[in-house]
């Protein structure tokens, strides 16, 4: 760190002229007849001097894969003035006591501490972050904070005419704003409330103001406003805005499934069948967002494709909540609380550490897009501002969203199935310990051991004696010595007693191709037998949970949940299966999943096998697990 006060000295030079901010949102005003390119050509000489004259960045801030997290997210609050159907029932959610959130003075120490790390990007969140009253003074008092470039908002927008002059004055110099529909009368069904017309008038008084560009940020969803890209694109011809389109995203309340996602493909075709001479912009490194610009418009759309592209290589953002819980990833499910440490009275060193740890742990990249369904994560108004789909809002916060009977490309049709579903839907998921939740999967390129044991995550394949705590180390092969057999070469069951209860998720698939002749007539629900597809996720349900009954050397596990989906691929006539399955002991469930999963494709062939016997299954395999002294796996 010391090269720091070169760094400090550079920033005093240039808080001079007016803050640059990596968004393009006014960095600097042109001189009377300056042009807007002298100013960009400006501010690019800027970022580069400062890219050769940077200060060694913190290591705290560092994670084991060498990204420098230099952008953070503030949660202001887990309040909001709207009632999104996407994002929270009607009359809200269940929100923290205000006693446990973190006052002012705790988010302006938090936010000195990071910044003096080498944080230059403060973005401030919520809920809806213009509804706290002294939002205006907090950006205020980041605006002094010795090498912050940039102070951004995310907001609904509701509020945002009203303040702005006074944001402005205080620091402020980048603004996205969530809007998801262009129809007034729509917007009102949306978001339960009256606003739209506030909504754009605060996206136009931020154009008045001079920020350019001005950030929309639109969630785009099968079924409600995909039907509104063009209109979204359109609006940049004339106004200087960065419409940002963005994947539709799984956390916890808003169903997630993959008839809802638009993905970066399919919305990059429709805007380009319109725009055929749709340019593509370059991108900075740790840019979220694939920029494009139609020739002749004043502003430029950009797509977020977190879902079908992740960008986690170049990821550099760490999140605080409003309760004061460090996230170093959006799809995590693992939390540290800064709060607490904090009101301990633990020193900087001491919170720095803490931090540290966190951001060493931030894995390669976050689980794909099944995992990620099925992770336990906070409801995102609880992370932050970001406009999410719900159906429909549950009646009970506490009733888990979980859909057992997600089905995907399937019809409606009033059967079995649907009566099965109406009692399901109701179903209460026991849920996770905060301090034992798991990540399902990071999706990496090649297997991730997390500890140094020697130990498996699935304890079923420990050999007698063999286990001990782990060591923080780096990545393990796999044992080439066999375990369920005994010092003589006899089988033999392995002793678990001393292995500590840890959570546990492990996730398969199998694929059953069917053939045109029996995929049709399951897709059409006219076996003789009944719903294939009902009885085969019934046949996997249960076939997890009685496991140890069919693998003679497993041990019984008291399973927590389990989930199986079934996907038909009409191309290859095909259903494609996942099995999921969850628990908290000493051994692990990934021999759960696999028979959740074989069985599964079994039964769809018992129940087509009257049609065709030309019927294979395949690709029987382990996903991910996590959980154990071995460590988590992830399949490529």
């Amino acid at each position: 760190m010391a090269a720091r006060p070169l760094s400090r000295m550079l920033w005093r030079l240039l808080r001079s002229s007016a803050r640059s901010c990596s968004s393009g949102a006014p960095v600097t005003q042109p001189r009377p007849g300056e042009s807007a390119r002298a100013a960009s050509e400006e501010l690019s000489r800027r970022r580069q001097f400062l890219r050769e004259h940077a200060a060694p960045f913190s290591a705290f801030l560092t994670d084991s894969f060498g990204r420098q997290h230099s952008y953070l997210r503030i949660s202001l609050t887990e309040k909001c003035n709207l009632r999104c159907q996407y994002c929270m029932p009607e009359e809200g959610v269940p929100l923290t006591p205000k006693a446990n959130l973190l006052t002012t003075e705790e988010i302006l120490t938090l936010a000195r501490l990071f910044v003096k790390e080498g944080v230059d990007k403060i973005r401030l969140t919520g809920g809806e972050p213009l509804i706290r009253p002294d939002v205006v003074d907090i950006v205020a008092q980041l605006q002094r904070l010795e090498g912050l470039r940039t102070i951004g908002v995310t907001t609904n927008g509701i509020n945002l005419a009203r303040l702005l002059p006074q944001l402005q004055k205080a620091g402020l110099s980048a603004i996205n704003i969530s809007l998801d529909t262009l129809v007034p009368a729509k917007f009102e069904f949306i978001v339960r409330r009256k606003g739209f017309h506030k909504v754009m008038e605060g996206i136009h008084k931020a154009i008045e103001l001079g920020y350019n560009p001005v950030k929309v940020n639109c969630v785009v969803m099968r079924g409600l406003n995909e039907d509104e890209l063009l209109d979204f694109a359109a609006l940049t011809e004339g106004l200087p805005l960065d419409v940002r389109f963005i994947e539709y995203m799984p956390f916890d309340g808003n169903k997630w499934n993959f008839k809802k996602m638009v993905s970066y493909k399919e919305m990059l075709d429709t805007v380009r069948q319109q725009w055929p001479e749709l340019e593509k912009l370059p991108e900075e490194e740790s840019s979220t967002a694939k920029a494009f610009k139609i020739p002749g418009f004043q502003g430029q759309i950009s797509f977020i494709t977190s879902m079908s592209q992740h960008f986690c290589g170049t990821c550099n953002r760490l999140r605080i909540t409003a309760d004061g819980n460090l996230k170093v990833c959006l799809f995590g499910n693992s939390e540290v609380s800064l709060r607490d440490h904090l009101r301990a009275g633990a020193s900087e060193q001491e919170l720095l550490r803490i931090i540290g740890a966190a951001v060493g742990r931030k894995k390669r990249q976050h689980a794909g897009m099944f995992s990620i369904s099925q992770m336990k994560n906070r409801p995102m108004i609880l992370i932050e501002l970001f406009l999410m789909f719900h159906d429909s809002p549950p009646g009970n916060p506490s009733i888990s969203s979980w859909d057992p009977l997600h089905v995907q490309g399937l019809r409606p049709r009033m059967s079995f199935s649907s009566q099965v579903a109406t009692l399901w839907k109701g179903y209460r998921v026991p849920q996770t310990p905060p301090l034992a939740q798991q990540r399902l999967g990071s999706g990496s390129f090649q297997r991730h051991y997390t500890s140094h044991a020697d130990s498996d995550a699935n304890s079923k394949c420990l050999s007698p004696g063999s286990w001990a705590p782990a060591a923080p180390s780096g990545p393990q092969l796999t044992s080439e010595q066999l375990t369920h057999v005994d010092s003589e070469g006899r089988a033999a069951m392995v002793d678990v007693g001393r292995k500590p209860d840890t959570e546990r998720v492990a996730v398969a698939s199998a694929v059953v191709l069917l053939g045109p002749v029996a995929f049709k007539l399951v897709q059409q629900n006219q076996l003789k037998k009944g719903d294939a597809l009902v009885v085969a996720q019934l046949a996997g349900v249960q076939a997890a949970k009685v496991t140890s009954q069919l693998i003679p050397l497993c041990h019984h596990v008291a399973l927590s949940h389990v989930q199986v989906q079934l996907e038909l691929d009409s191309t290859r006539h095909a259903v494609k299966i996942q099995a999921s399955c969850r628990a908290r002991g000493p051994t692990g469930v990934e021999m759960e999943a696999l028979t959740s999963a074989a069985v599964t494709a079994l039964t769809l062939y018992d129940m087509c096998k009257a049609v065709s016997r030309d019927i294979v299954l395949e690709e029987i395999k382990l996903i991910s697990k996590t959980g154990g002294q071995r460590g988590d796996f992830h399949r490529a």
